[in-house]
Protein backbone atom coordinates (compact mmCIF):
# COMPACT_ATOMS: atom_id res chain seq x y z
CA UNK A 1 0.00 0.00 0.00
CA UNK A 2 2.80 2.10 1.04
CA UNK A 3 4.32 1.66 -2.26
CA UNK A 4 1.48 2.83 -4.18
CA UNK A 5 1.04 5.51 -2.18
CA UNK A 6 4.33 6.67 -2.98
CA UNK A 7 3.91 5.87 -6.84
CA UNK A 8 0.95 8.12 -6.95
CA UNK A 9 2.18 11.44 -4.72
CA UNK A 10 5.69 10.90 -7.91
CA UNK A 11 3.31 11.32 -10.16
CA UNK A 12 1.19 14.23 -8.64
CA UNK A 13 4.28 15.70 -8.19
CA UNK A 14 5.08 15.10 -11.75
CA UNK A 15 2.03 16.80 -13.08
CA UNK A 16 2.00 19.79 -11.15
CA UNK A 17 5.49 20.57 -12.15
CA UNK A 18 4.31 19.54 -15.60
CA UNK A 19 1.35 22.35 -15.21
CA UNK A 20 3.79 25.12 -13.78
CA UNK A 21 6.48 24.45 -16.51
CA UNK A 22 3.50 25.07 -19.09
CA UNK A 23 2.55 28.39 -17.81
CA UNK A 24 5.92 29.14 -17.71
CA UNK A 25 6.47 28.39 -21.00
CA UNK A 26 2.97 30.21 -22.53
CA UNK A 27 3.80 33.35 -20.23
CA UNK A 28 6.91 34.11 -22.05
CA UNK A 29 4.69 35.69 -24.83
CA UNK A 30 1.16 36.93 -22.17
CA UNK A 31 0.62 38.02 -18.80
CA UNK A 32 -0.72 36.04 -16.37
CA UNK A 33 -4.29 37.41 -16.07
CA UNK A 34 -4.82 36.59 -19.79
CA UNK A 35 -3.46 33.01 -19.79
CA UNK A 36 -6.70 30.74 -19.36
CA UNK A 37 -6.97 27.35 -17.65
CA UNK A 38 -7.75 25.60 -20.65
CA UNK A 39 -4.47 26.48 -22.37
CA UNK A 40 -2.10 25.53 -19.56
CA UNK A 41 -3.69 21.65 -18.80
CA UNK A 42 -3.86 21.37 -22.83
CA UNK A 43 -0.29 21.72 -23.05
CA UNK A 44 0.40 19.42 -20.37
CA UNK A 45 -2.01 16.80 -22.23
CA UNK A 46 -4.21 16.86 -18.85
CA UNK A 47 -8.48 17.30 -18.33
CA UNK A 48 -9.51 21.10 -17.21
CA UNK A 49 -11.05 18.95 -13.93
CA UNK A 50 -7.25 17.59 -13.00
CA UNK A 51 -5.61 21.46 -12.90
CA UNK A 52 -8.00 21.76 -9.56
CA UNK A 53 -5.45 19.18 -7.79
CA UNK A 54 -2.79 21.00 -7.53
CA UNK A 55 -3.90 24.66 -7.89
CA UNK A 56 -7.38 26.44 -6.84
CA UNK A 57 -7.19 28.84 -9.30
CA UNK A 58 -4.69 30.32 -12.19
CA UNK A 59 -3.79 33.02 -9.40
CA UNK A 60 -3.21 30.31 -7.48
CA UNK A 61 -0.42 28.85 -9.94
CA UNK A 62 0.77 32.34 -10.26
CA UNK A 63 1.87 32.26 -6.54
CA UNK A 64 3.68 29.35 -7.17
CA UNK A 65 5.33 30.32 -9.95
CA UNK A 66 6.86 33.25 -7.49
CA UNK A 67 8.25 30.71 -5.05
CA UNK A 68 9.93 28.86 -7.57
CA UNK A 69 11.25 31.72 -9.24
CA UNK A 70 12.41 34.01 -5.81
CA UNK A 71 12.03 31.27 -3.02
CA UNK A 72 15.54 29.44 -4.29
CA UNK A 73 17.41 32.98 -4.61
CA UNK A 74 17.64 33.96 -0.74
CA UNK A 75 21.37 32.24 -0.34
CA UNK A 76 22.12 33.99 -3.31
CA UNK A 77 20.96 37.32 -2.71
CA UNK A 78 22.81 37.04 0.79
CA UNK A 79 25.75 36.21 -0.95
CA UNK A 80 25.85 39.18 -2.39
CA UNK A 81 26.28 41.74 0.49
CA UNK A 82 28.21 38.98 2.78
CA UNK A 83 31.90 40.76 3.97
CA UNK A 84 34.20 40.87 1.07
CA UNK A 85 37.89 42.88 1.02
CA UNK A 86 35.94 45.79 -0.41
CA UNK A 87 33.12 47.01 -1.77
CA UNK A 88 34.52 46.91 -5.38
CA UNK A 89 34.73 42.66 -4.78
CA UNK A 90 31.16 42.53 -3.63
CA UNK A 91 29.85 44.70 -6.49
CA UNK A 92 32.03 42.47 -8.95
CA UNK A 93 29.97 39.29 -7.06
CA UNK A 94 27.07 40.33 -7.00
CA UNK A 95 26.68 41.49 -10.94
CA UNK A 96 28.60 38.28 -12.05
CA UNK A 97 25.75 35.94 -9.65
CA UNK A 98 22.35 38.25 -11.44
CA UNK A 99 24.16 37.59 -15.02
CA UNK A 100 24.93 34.00 -14.29
CA UNK A 101 20.80 33.44 -12.54
CA UNK A 102 19.69 35.74 -15.68
CA UNK A 103 21.49 33.66 -18.09
CA UNK A 104 20.32 30.32 -16.04
CA UNK A 105 16.59 30.82 -16.03
CA UNK A 106 15.13 33.46 -18.48
CA UNK A 107 11.59 32.98 -18.37
CA UNK A 108 11.42 33.15 -14.24
CA UNK A 109 13.24 36.43 -14.58
CA UNK A 110 10.46 37.86 -16.91
CA UNK A 111 7.42 36.20 -15.17
CA UNK A 112 9.08 38.57 -12.06
CA UNK A 113 10.02 41.27 -14.04
CA UNK A 114 6.31 41.38 -15.79
CA UNK A 115 4.07 40.06 -13.04
CA UNK A 116 5.75 42.68 -10.05
CA UNK A 117 3.32 45.15 -11.64
CA UNK A 118 0.87 42.90 -13.08
CA UNK A 119 -3.31 42.65 -12.75
CA UNK A 120 -3.35 39.89 -10.67
CA UNK A 121 -2.91 40.88 -7.19
CA UNK A 122 -2.09 37.75 -5.36
CA UNK A 123 1.21 37.18 -7.31
CA UNK A 124 2.10 40.85 -7.26
CA UNK A 125 1.71 40.64 -2.88
CA UNK A 126 3.56 37.32 -3.29
CA UNK A 127 6.30 38.90 -5.07
CA UNK A 128 6.13 41.88 -2.93
CA UNK A 129 6.65 39.73 0.18
CA UNK A 130 9.64 37.79 -0.90
CA UNK A 131 11.24 41.16 -1.99
CA UNK A 132 10.78 41.97 1.50
CA UNK A 133 12.29 39.09 2.75
CA UNK A 134 15.39 39.30 0.38
CA UNK A 135 15.49 43.09 1.90
CA UNK A 136 15.23 42.07 5.80
CA UNK A 137 18.02 39.28 4.66
CA UNK A 138 20.81 41.71 3.32
CA UNK A 139 20.17 44.18 5.86
CA UNK A 140 20.70 41.10 8.61
CA UNK A 141 23.92 40.54 6.44
CA UNK A 142 24.68 44.80 6.15
CA UNK A 143 24.54 44.88 9.66
CA UNK A 144 27.56 42.44 10.48
CA UNK A 145 29.88 44.67 8.87
CA UNK A 146 32.34 47.12 10.82
CA UNK A 147 30.61 50.50 8.29
CA UNK A 148 27.18 49.49 10.20
CA UNK A 149 27.93 50.60 12.97
CA UNK A 150 25.79 54.11 14.44
CA UNK A 151 23.52 52.98 11.92
CA UNK A 152 19.53 52.63 12.98
CA UNK A 153 17.56 49.55 11.98
CA UNK A 154 15.38 51.46 9.61
CA UNK A 155 18.68 53.04 7.45
CA UNK A 156 19.97 49.60 7.29
CA UNK A 157 16.45 47.83 6.09
CA UNK A 158 16.60 51.15 3.33
CA UNK A 159 19.82 50.88 2.16
CA UNK A 160 18.76 46.78 1.84
CA UNK A 161 16.05 47.74 -0.32
CA UNK A 162 18.30 49.86 -2.80
CA UNK A 163 20.56 46.64 -3.08
CA UNK A 164 17.44 44.71 -3.86
CA UNK A 165 15.94 47.23 -6.03
CA UNK A 166 19.22 47.76 -8.31
CA UNK A 167 19.55 44.09 -8.25
CA UNK A 168 16.42 43.39 -10.08
CA UNK A 169 17.13 46.59 -12.34
CA UNK A 170 20.17 44.87 -13.35
CA UNK A 171 18.65 41.51 -13.51
CA UNK A 172 16.20 43.02 -16.48
CA UNK A 173 18.78 44.65 -17.97
CA UNK A 174 20.67 41.54 -18.59
CA UNK A 175 17.44 39.67 -19.68
CA UNK A 176 16.93 42.55 -22.39
CA UNK A 177 20.22 41.36 -23.59
CA UNK A 178 20.16 37.85 -23.71
CA UNK A 179 20.18 38.22 -27.52
CA UNK A 180 22.54 41.09 -27.61
CA UNK A 181 26.07 41.13 -28.01
CA UNK A 182 29.23 40.64 -26.18
CA UNK A 183 29.59 44.70 -25.89
CA UNK A 184 26.05 44.88 -24.65
CA UNK A 185 26.56 43.06 -21.93
CA UNK A 186 29.84 44.54 -20.93
CA UNK A 187 27.96 47.80 -20.94
CA UNK A 188 25.14 46.83 -18.84
CA UNK A 189 28.29 45.68 -16.11
CA UNK A 190 29.42 48.87 -16.62
CA UNK A 191 26.59 51.44 -15.27
CA UNK A 192 25.50 48.20 -13.07
CA UNK A 193 28.76 48.56 -11.28
CA UNK A 194 28.57 52.17 -11.22
CA UNK A 195 24.93 52.54 -10.53
CA UNK A 196 26.34 50.06 -7.59
CA UNK A 197 29.34 52.00 -6.58
CA UNK A 198 27.51 55.19 -5.93
CA UNK A 199 25.13 53.82 -3.84
CA UNK A 200 28.45 52.22 -1.68
CA UNK A 201 29.63 56.13 -1.51
CA UNK A 202 26.60 57.28 -0.17
CA UNK A 203 26.55 54.63 2.55
CA UNK A 204 29.90 55.43 3.54
CA UNK A 205 29.30 58.94 4.29
CA UNK A 206 25.25 58.73 5.57
CA UNK A 207 26.11 59.57 9.09
CA UNK A 208 29.02 62.27 7.95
Amino acid sequence: MSHTLGIRQAQKLKTRQALLDAALGLLEGQSLSSLGLREVTRAVGVAPTAFYRHFRSIADLGVALVEEALGSLHPMIRTTVTAADNSDERIARAIELIAGHVDAYPAHVRFIARERHGGVQSVREAIRDQLARFAEEVSAELAKDRAAEGWSDEDLLMLAHLYVDQMLITASLFLEALDGTVEDRERITQVATRQMRLISIGRQHWLD
